[in-house]
This record gives structure tokens, C-alpha cells and sequence, in this order.
């Protein structure tokens, strides 16, 4: 029984020995890519602002067709055409849902306008009852809890990735952008394409709470 429950731990101490944080993939989506500073807390990894940038000024928002960017060992590579489509009609519907009512999004360049290009670089999908299992199985919590420490992800709950850029869009200059991987978590991983939806209106949610901060709200 003692080398029984002995077994866990020793797995653990490998996973934390051997484990380091989970690094943000270039794609090249973004090239040339400006010079990146952590995110704050909370929010991407990854972040670059325009230093002389006026943000303040962007009422509207000028939004690109997502795209898919994948990595290269992406699960998006060889994805079905009707899964890609629901994959960026959610994206679009999580930001429409959370700034049209105060930053209405348009079709034309104006001076109080900003275009956001957005890529889709990866999703891991949630494996449900891998992630039930997890839950309920004192080995598997102690492990999904050991990987979250180590690569901020669950295990089994899925997760997304992008490369974001704001655009001044008189000029076509970029004035902002963020690379970022958002994990999902058990709450939303009992749906295959769960976390990546939740990671959809992450992102939304910290675009509205940036414009909103640049604007004094």
C-alpha cells in the first residue's frame, strides 16, 4: 500500500524536475515581429504597444475575417472546412457580442477607427472523458494539477492560440499586438471545441477592457 501511494508522488516530482513553462509559438503571421514585452497579469503572453500610440482616439473597430495560421504540428492542420468555419464564426460572435454596443465594428477606414487582424495558430481540443477521469481519480487530479503548475494547461481541458495586431486604419501602421495561448478549463471542457470557445471570449473581453481603459472607463 505505502509504495502504492508512493508512485504519484515520484511522478510528480518527475513532471516538476523535468517541466518548464510552455512557450508561445511564432508562426510568422505577424512578421516582421516587433519587440514583445511580457503581458500583465492576466492577460497575453505576449504584448507590444506603440510607444506614441493615442488609443483613446479608436471608437470604432474595423474587424478582418479571422484566418487559420497553424503551427506546425497545429490540430488545425487537415481540419475539416465546416469545423474551421465554426471555429471563426465563434471568434467573430464573441467579439461582435462584447464590443458592438460601445466600439461598433465597421467595413471603412476612418481617423477614430482601428483594424484588428486576428490568426487562429493552434487549438488543442478538449478531451472529455479523459478530463472526467482527471477529475475523479485522485492520480489523475494530482497530475492535471502538477501540469497546469508546470505549462499553465490541465490536462485533457484544451486550449487556443493566437497572433493578434491592431492597426491604425488611415495608415495601415501597427500600433498594437499580442501573441497569447488561453487554456481551457474543466468547466468548459466537457465540449470538444469548449475551450477554444472560451478562449474566444477571452480574448474579446481583454480587447473591451483595454479600449475601455485607453478611454478612462
Amino acid at each position: 500500500m505505502k509504495r502504492t501511494w508512493m508512485l504519484p508522488f515520484f511522478l510528480i516530482l518527475t513532471m516538476l524536475l523535468a517541466g518548464c513553462a510552455a512557450k508561445t509559438e511564432r508562426t510568422g503571421f505577424l512578421t516582421p515581429y516587433p519587440d514583445f514585452s511580457p503581458g500583465p497579469k492576466g492577460g497575453a503572453d505576449l504584448r507590444y504597444l506603440k510607444p506614441d500610440a493615442d488609443f483613446s482616439k479608436y471608437n470604432k473597430i474595423m474587424l478582418d475575417h479571422v484566418i487559420f495560421y497553424p503551427t506546425k504540428d497545429s490540430a488545425l492542420q487537415g481540419l475539416e472546412a465546416d469545423k474551421l468555419k465554426e471555429l471563426a464564426d465563434d471568434f467573430h460572435e464573441a467579439m461582435i457580442k462584447e464590443l458592438q454596443d460601445t466600439y461598433p465594428l465597421v467595413a471603412e477606414p476612418g481617423p477614430d477607427v482601428v483594424r484588428l487582424r486576428v490568426a487562429i495558430t493552434d487549438v488543442e481540443f478538449a478531451k472529455p472523458v479523459l478530463n472526467t477521469v482527471s477529475t475523479v481519480m485522485p492520480i489523475g487530479l494530482a497530475l492535471s494539477i502538477v501540469k497546469k503548475g508546470v505549462t499553465g494547461e490541465g490536462t485533457g481541458v484544451g486550449s487556443a492560440s493566437m497572433e493578434m495586431e491592431a492597426l491604425d486604419s488611415m495608415t495601415n501602421s501597427r500600433v498594437a499586438a499580442a501573441i497569447d495561448k488561453h487554456a481551457g478549463d474543466k468547466l468548459h471542457a466537457f465540449t470538444r471545441t469548449g475551450s477554444a470557445k472560451e478562449a474566444f471570449r477571452f480574448w474579446a473581453k481583454r480587447v473591451r477592457m483595454f479600449l475601455d481603459e485607453a478611454h478612462g472607463k
